[in-house]
């Protein structure tokens, strides 16, 4: 059997590009290559249309992650700032540190709101989603806070009274 005649090959019934046909991984196939399907929410027209659910679910699931993540920072910003003993001449520590938490949990509620919207309607039009600024901006805030709690913690070692 030649390549041309195996499965899978161009003419064949598994060939990419055939509207209706699998590839290998039993993916839909389509213009855009084997096992890339066709935009799921894609209307004619460039309209809108309901995605499939399985998407909007994984979209929706997405979005309370990061809810419960912005709560876990807003509720850790609070813990640090009013339960954590005070740091021994250093005045206003736990604010310092605590603050900041309670703001990035806040900024990432609602951006991860924003975030879902946006993905959503991408999926209503078939778009491609747009790349999440969600992670960088969580570890990036957290690298920020770890090194001055390190910072304050150290200054109260020196400075503070045993």
């Amino acid at each position: 059997m030649s390549r041309a005649d195996s499965p899978g090959s161009a003419g064949s019934p598994g060939s990419a590009g055939s509207p209706g046909r699998h590839n290998r991984a039993g993916s839909p196939d389509s213009a855009d290559g084997p096992g890339r399907p066709d935009p799921v929410g894609a209307a004619p027209g460039g309209g809108e249309r309901e995605p499939d659910a399985r998407f909007t679910w994984a979209n929706e699931r997405t979005f309370l992650a990061w809810s419960r993540t912005a709560l876990a920072l807003v509720l850790g910003g609070l813990a640090v700032a009013q339960l954590l003993p005070p740091f021994p001449g250093v005045p206003g520590a736990r604010h310092v540190i605590g603050i900041p938490l309670i703001l990035l949990g806040g900024a990432i509620a609602v951006l991860s709101y924003t975030e879902w919207q946006a993905n959503q309607r991408a999926l209503r039009r078939g778009e491609p989603l747009r790349r999440s600024l969600l992670p960088r901006l969580l570890a990036g805030t957290i690298a920020v806070i770890a090194l001055l709690s390190a910072v304050l913690a150290l200054v109260s070692a020196v400075t503070g009274h045993p």
